[in-house]
């Protein structure tokens, strides 16, 4: 039976952890603008991988339930990366809670159905979720537990008016939601971990350097101890232990790779004052 890795967004972070951890495996490549996954898989394609590039809007259940299909079609999906969101720059508050919080649950809940013995998940996050301050412990299970139909009706998310504000709790709400549903996925025989990178040299990342809060980010850059942005090969060697057979007993954890910056907000150059 063929090994399958589902990479959700055609992003540079998710490309480059499929390369790192496909070899042998079908890639499905699916984001929402088909040509965008095309493009990619044609890359991945000259660089010898077998792909299949699809459309997938993971606001939508119809449309996550297709690709499921479509991946369990060609064989045992071994590998999920959840790489799909929009960041503050891109998109109203509402757009990232039901992108980023909603659509997140979502696809977790639906490839955790099926998910293979063995398999393994990461999804990418963020370093925004980290600098959050802290929700009261019902606000933390709600993220974590409230059934995926019911999670933008919770109450402490109608009032969210800042795009950033609701890029952090979606983040947030992320890593939350792998916490719960590593539990489940581990009765398949299966792990989910969450990333959360911080500024990565990516498209997304040159529109947030560019965009309203771009002064914010360029300093972030300048005074975090790393003193520069990241790559997303750096992103693609820690999924690859999470993913592979040496990261077996990490389960339901969150990785912050950030060159140092949140250590900074906190404790150093970037801290408020």
């Amino acid at each position: 039976m063929t090994n399958v890795t589902v990479l959700i967004g055609a992003g540079s972070i998710g490309v480059a952890i499929a390369r790192r951890i496909s070899a042998g495996k079908h890639i499905i490549l699916a984001d929402l603008r088909l040509e965008n996954a095309e493009a990619a898989a044609r890359a991945l394609l000259e660089a010898g991988f077998e792909v299949t590039a699809a459309s997938v809007d993971i606001t939508s259940r119809a449309s996550v339930e297709t690709l499921v299909s479509t991946a369990t079609a060609i064989g045992d999906i071994t590998g999920l990366i959840q790489a799909a969101g929009v960041s503050p720059s891109q998109a109203s508050p509402e757009t990232i809670l039901k992108v980023d919080l909603y659509g997140t649950a979502l696809v977790l809940e639906l490839f955790g159905n099926v998910i293979a013995k063995g398999g393994a998940g990461v999804v990418i996050a963020s370093q925004s979720g980290h600098r959050l301050g802290a929700l009261t412990p019902e606000q933390n299970m709600a993220l974590a537990t409230t059934p995926v139909e019911d999670l933008l009706a919770l109450s402490f998310l109608q009032n969210v008016t800042d795009s950033l504000n609701a890029y952090q709790l979606s983040k947030r709400g992320n890593s939350l939601r792998v916490m719960a549903e590593a539990v489940r996925w581990n009765k398949r025989g299966a792990r989910i971990n969450t990333i959360s990178p911080g500024i990565i040299m990516t498209p997304l990342a040159r529109d947030e350097l560019t965009g309203p809060r771009g002064e914010v980010y360029r300093r972030m850059l300048s005074l975090s101890p790393a003193s520069r942005a990241g790559t997303p090969d750096e992103i693609a060697t820690l999924a690859a232990l999470l993913m592979g057979p040496e990261g077996a007993f990490i389960i339901g954890s969150d990785f912050l790779i950030d060159g140092g910056v949140t250590a900074s907000y906190f404790y150093g150059e970037l801290a408020p004052q």
